[in-house]
């Protein structure tokens, strides 16, 4: 087998090589403690500043507003369980949306056991919701609103700017942004946007595993999701995983490198092979927006009549990666709640795939997958 096409970025990516050199160095030479006192600790501390000011830039956000994080789950988890208790006394209203990532909606529904309630805004067929939904659903109790940027599994985007915009004018509640697929992907500016809170992963962007953020904007408080070493201002205690946070701040400062411009090769290659799709496999469905509109890098493709689990691995002998949706559901039974809001039917919702684009993935790519794709559907279909 020849070189992969590896379609399955939004599960994770391939860590840059200079992500890897950097990320070396701090493990082989610069391996000292951060909060230590003597010059291999401020070299560490140094290390750490700069990585902070490259993950803040992306979002335009103070270097004081970013506190890092094991991933996005905990960055989601952090503001789930910390806002709310120091909002409480405010009130026990949260709103959130049907198409959330796990680490929101499990964490909503242990709050629904504490005497929370929780409102889930439905979507459209393109996986947006309504702004008069969100404007309805808002009371003088909701603490926190929290809605993704763009969603994990079929690249819709949610009028954030919008939604900040009634959030903040309607009531006294804090808009929390799951910006995990979006960051780097498209541009968001926390301060523009009047975004409160926001959660960001190191390894959709080409970074390394187990390295995350959280915005905090400046002047909000939130309790601490972790304690006992004060580090992070005492916002989140335990000895910072310093040769990942730099390869975070690596692979931030090489996504806002050419921006526009691999934004733009990304959402061209979707919207070509989305075509193609259509054009080559007869009974060939794009689920939620159309490949010139939502995300650049996400597009669900549902082939009714077969089996998505059957189609990965057949893709898989062909050197071609793709996913079934979410890698957080992807090894456990039963169709995903993203899908489901769409109101897709059985068939639908038993075929769909995900293809998913990094920065690595090339044009040429385009019509291998496109051959195994109509090659491995028809054989599916045939049996």
């Amino acid at each position: 087998m020849g070189p992969i096409i590896y379609l399955d970025n939004s599960a994770t990516t391939a860590v840059l090589p200079e992500v890897v050199k950097a990320m070396t160095k701090m493990l082989e030479i610069n391996y000292g403690n951060p909060s230590s006192l003597h010059g291999l600790g401020l070299k560490a501390e140094k290390a750490l500043n700069e990585a902070r000011y490259q993950v803040a830039k992306l979002i335009d956000a103070d270097t004081s507003e970013i506190y890092f994080t094991s991933g996005g789950t905990e960055a989601n988890n952090w503001v789930l369980y910390g806002l709310t208790k120091a909002r409480q006394r405010q009130g026990k209203h949260i709103i959130t949306t049907s198409i959330e990532h796990s680490s929101v909606l499990a964490a909503c529904k242990r709050l629904e056991t504490e005497g929370f309630e929780v409102t889930y805004l439905p979507v459209n067929s393109d996986g947006v919701i309504s702004l008069k939904d969100v404007e309805s659903s808002l009371r003088k109790e909701t603490i926190l609103v929290s809605i993704m940027s763009v969603n994990n599994e079929m690249g819709s985007q949610q009028p954030i700017a919008e939604i900040a915009d009634l959030v903040h004018k309607k009531s006294k509640a804090v808009l929390h942004v799951d910006h995990v697929q979006g960051y780097g992907k498209i541009p968001l500016n926390c301060h523009r946007e009047n975004i409160d809170l926001m959660s960001i992963s190191s390894h959709k962007i080409h970074g390394p595993k187990g390295t995350g953020a959280l915005y905090v904007r400046k002047g909000l408080h939130i309790e601490p999701f972790m304690v006992g070493g004060n580090q992070e201002n005492g916002k989140r205690s335990g000895t910072e995983n310093t040769a990942g946070i730099v390869g975070f701040g690596v692979a931030a400062k090489l996504a806002g490198n050419n921006f526009e411009e691999r934004v733009a090769k990304m959402r061209e290659f979707k919207v070509t092979l989305a075509h193609q799709l259509i054009n080559d496999i007869p009974n060939t469905y794009i689920n939620g927006p159309e490949p010139e509109k939502g995300a650049p890098h996400i597009l669900s493709v549902s082939f009714p009549g077969i089996r998505a689990e059957i189609l990965i691995h057949m893709l898989e002998q062909k050197g071609v990666y793709v996913s079934t949706g979410s890698a957080c559901h992807s090894r456990f039974e039963g169709a995903s709640h993203v899908l489901k809001a769409l109101k897709l039917s059985p068939e639908h919702l038993e075929g769909t795939i995900r293809i998913s684009l990094g920065a690595l993935n090339t044009q040429e790519q385009i019509e291998p997958t496109v051959a195994a794709l109509k090659e491995c559907v028809s054989e599916l279909r045939a049996l």
